[in-house]
């Protein structure tokens, strides 16, 4: 079946006339007349009695005639609207971002651009880094905000994609005070008295980011793994209820240090510096977007 065929057969019986419907359809009579046919051949069965002129339609034919004018009504319908749907998806700008930066970074960050664009309109996922990673790779966003860290690589081909730098964080270890304003549970821990730890599960960036300090301190830690959650606010709200050490953004906890309802539990060698950067890849994005690259880009430290 082709779309074409039922546009045929609607000429047909708006002109009773072969030669006009051609005329209208631009082809040839012959050329019309095997269409008509071979929709008359897919359907199993002869839609216009042909021995009277003008032609009339069979009883087969003048059941089809309805379905036939709603299936073309439907497909224009449907047309427009996704093309609406194209030209609306075209101007929404999408983000795959990691929780952690996708509750406190990217509401201020993308308010700070706004300030100089007007509302944009954007969608942001937010998603744990591995289906972050598939998302852009698949092309299902424009873009991926994600903390990297100079020992974790953001497993993205090179040669396709690209990235600026558009913040910093730090991911600091955090506890709950006691009494004296001291941590409840401080780094390093002994052999005695290990630290409850509140941990990343392992796929996430931030939890990647602390295997890798602590694979490669020159004194371990003792900590004692009470608990796991990809959420870096989940491990807050344990830290805060006294669970455990956990490292968190320290953007994320800025109100939570300067009321010392937490506060740092190891010294700076327990530190991780992150810095945020925007991922695309690097074929041409819809105009709204690459023009969001564009300054984006002239503001940050863009690289391959």
């Amino acid at each position: 079946m082709e779309i074409k065929w039922i546009l045929d057969f609607l000429s047909l019986v708006d002109t009773q006339n072969f030669s006009r419907s051609a005329d209208l359809r631009a082809t040839t009579q012959p050329a019309f007349s095997r269409r008509i046919k071979a929709l008359e051949e897919w359907m199993g069965a002869t839609l216009f009695d042909r021995s009277n002129q003008p032609i009339e339609l069979t009883p087969a034919g003048k059941r089809f005639r309805p379905v036939a004018e709603e299936v073309l009504r439907r497909l224009l319908q449907s047309r427009e609207e996704i093309q609406q749907l194209g030209k609306h998806t075209e101007r929404t700008i999408s983000f795959a971002a990691t929780h952690s930066l996708s509750l406190v970074f990217f509401p201020r960050w993308i308010r700070e651009i706004e300030t100089e664009t007007g509302i944009l309109r954007t969608r942001l996922e937010s998603k744990r880094i591995s289906s972050c990673l598939q998302s852009l790779l698949r092309g299902e966003v424009h873009f991926m905000l994600s903390p990297t860290h100079a020992s974790i690589d953001v497993e993205l081909p090179k040669d396709r994609f690209k990235s600026v730098a558009v913040g910093v964080d730090r991911l600091i270890p955090v506890s709950a005070p006691d009494e004296s304003g001291k941590p409840l549970h401080a780094l390093p821990g002994s052999a005695q008295s290990p630290v409850n730890y509140l941990a990343y599960v392992g796929s996430s960036a931030s939890g990647l980011a602390v295997d890798y300090l602590l694979r490669h301190l020159d004194r371990m830690p003792n900590l004692n793994q009470v608990f796991d959650s990809h959420l870096a606010g989940v491990l807050r709200n344990m830290a805060l209820q006294g669970r455990g050490v956990a490292w968190l953004p320290e953007s994320e906890i800025v109100s939570e240090l300067e009321q010392r309802t937490l506060v740092e539990a190891g010294d700076e060698s327990y530190f991780i510096s992150s810095e945020i950067r925007l991922f695309r890849n690097v074929d041409l994005l819809p105009v709204e977007a690459e023009e969001f690259w564009n300054r984006v880009a002239d503001a940050g430290s863009a690289s391959a």
